[in-house]
């Protein structure tokens, strides 16, 4: 599967950012799917998952609340709305297919988007 981010920005902090990523190659509505981030010097982290159909979604305790993870199966696309962005949201944002939501592994990695909130 190909997962291809975009979105990310250089903004303020309280400003939203909305992120997508397309995804080919795969039959995108059987794909449990998520979002991670990664800061300079820390390990990546889960941010967001959302179920095949899009009915369940899971958030890391950091974001919940301010980031909404969505999909839609028709056009093949993950969606990770952020809202009230923080200093300590900065980080490249991964798209990626996940195996399992408890788990959290990942089947397969998109290329990142970075995101930065200035203070």
């Amino acid at each position: 599967v190909q997962l291809q981010a975009s979105g990310g920005g250089l903004v303020q902090t309280g400003d939203s950012l909305r992120l997508s990523c397309a995804a080919s190659g795969r039959t995108f509505s059987s794909d449990i799917m998520g979002w991670f981030r990664q800061a300079p010097g820390k390990e990546r982290e889960f941010v967001a998952g959302i179920s095949r159909s899009g009915v369940y979604t899971y958030y890391a305790d950091s974001v919940k609340g301010r980031f909404t993870i969505s999909r839609e199966n028709a056009k093949n696309a993950l969606y990770l709305q952020m809202n009230s962005l923080k200093p300590e949201d900065t980080a490249v944002y991964y798209c990626a297919r996940i195996k399992n939501i408890p788990s959290r592994e990942v089947d397969d990695w998109g290329q990142g988007t970075q995101v930065t909130v200035s203070s």
